[in-house]
């Protein structure tokens, strides 16, 4: 049994744990609030390790913002995305909101008034039943599950409470797969009907059996707003029901008004940005936008094909923005440049690309606080300012958020 140690629970850190100390070590402790006093368990304290890990297994001392957990199974010793199933939903806000300040306060000098909105309809359903794609894994006995926090192995669930209702509706837990398998479930939250992929195969719930047709749907419809996309069932898209129209109006009020203007949409995906954007500059402006990932490119040509103001250019940002990996590439100017790249951020390759452009307004949406700040260290040496920046909550239960701010010079 690992070793259960007492803790006084201090400052919230990045990555959905408290900061503590044992011994003059620095512990990062999951399952835990500011203020508590818990028993927590020790997982990875290693002698020579520069800190430790640990999971809060028993509350001495609870914290007002602490509630019965959301999600169990996603508690000490269970499954990874639920770390923050514990606290109360404004506290969840509280709590991304004082991450996001201390990585721009840290990391790029940035001493801003920032903020963690919450997402339509997520304080009426309590912040559950938001995501419209899961991923599991079969375990040896073939029962649904995922795996452990930091780990491999995969704990057999019964349900996912993050789940929306129409992935809760396909009973993938109440069945047995084949042991190893990697199931999908995909739910649009507009309405088409879900599609499960069995080790990225179209798998029939109905039947109960994989379905071998060379025509069986492989992409779902996606809506927002009046808008319709089409995109892969196993390509990239927002998780939360309301992200895309969220992070849409937080891009148009961005950029503010563009009509005539030419904008670059980097890591374009599937085309979720391109598409507003393109009504917004109208016919007299442009639309240049930029993704690596072959299949959210073949998507949004798709989604495209009637735009005649849009240029789509396929390949890696940064070699795009240089010239090196699309030769009929023209990315020589843009009024206005939007991004949403990788958890990772953008990296110092792309934000020089960027510079070189001198657009008046950058419009940046970030899924990393820390990447983001960053990046945005790199603008302010090239002479940018952040004129807004505001958080959006469209992973509850988590530590994950989503943040948009908006550059100028």
């Amino acid at each position: 049994m690992s070793q259960l140690v007492e803790l006084e629970i201090g400052p919230i850190a990045h990555g959905g744990h408290c900061v503590a100390r044992y011994e003059g070590r620095v512990v990062f402790v999951r399952h835990t609030l500011p203020g508590e006093r818990v028993l927590a368990r020790l997982t990875d304290a290693a002698p020579d390790a520069k800190f430790w890990r640990a999971d809060a297994v028993e509350v001495l001392d609870a914290s007002p913002d602490r509630v019965p957990s959301a999600w169990p199974q996603a508690g000490p010793g269970g499954v990874g995305g639920g770390e923050l199933a514990h606290v109360a939903l404004p506290a969840q806000r509280a709590w991304k909101t004082a991450v996001l300040d201390e990585q721009l306060r840290r990391l790029a000098k940035l001493d801003l008034d920032v903020a963690v909105l919450g997402a339509p309809g997520d304080d009426e359903r309590g912040g559950l039943g938001w995501r419209t794609r899961i991923d599991l894994v079969a375990d040896a006995e073939g029962r649904a599950g995922m795996r452990g926090h930091r780990s491999h192995e995969v704990h057999a669930m019964e349900s996912m409470p993050l789940a929306s209702p129409a992935i809760e509706n396909l009973d993938l837990f109440g069945r047995r797969w084949p042991a190893g398998t990697h199931i999908e479930a995909i739910a649009p939250a507009g309405g088409d009907d879900p599609i499960v992929l069995l080790d990225g195969v179209p798998y029939d719930v109905r039947r109960s059996r994989v379905d071998p047709r060379p025509n069986a749907r492989t992409s779902v419809r996606e809506r927002v707003g009046d808008r319709v996309y089409r995109v892969a069932a196993a390509g990239f898209w927002q998780v939360h029901r309301e992200a895309p129209g969220v992070l849409v109006d937080a891009v148009l009020a961005g950029v503010g008004d563009v009509d005539g203007a030419a904008v670059l949409d980097l890591y374009s995906g599937a085309g979720l940005f391109t598409a507003p954007l393109a009504d917004a500059v109208g016919d007299s402006g442009e639309v240049v936008s930029v993704e690596g990932d072959e299949r959210a490119v073949k998507d949004a040509r798709r989604n495209l094909h009637d735009r005649s103001n849009v240029e789509l250019h396929a390949g890696d940002v940064a070699r795009v923005l240089t010239g090196r990996d699309d030769a009929d590439s023209d990315v020589v100017h843009a009024d206005v440049v939007v991004l949403d790249p990788p958890r990772t951020g953008a990296g110092r390759a792309v934000v020089d690309g960027i510079l070189d452009l001198r657009p008046e307004r950058v419009v940046y949406v970030a899924c990393d606080p820390a990447a983001l700040a960053r990046d945005l260290a790199t603008f302010g040496a090239g002479g940018y300012s952040v004129a807004s920046l505001v958080g959006h909550d469209l992973f509850p239960m988590t530590h994950h958020l989503e943040a948009v701010a908006v550059l100028t010079r």
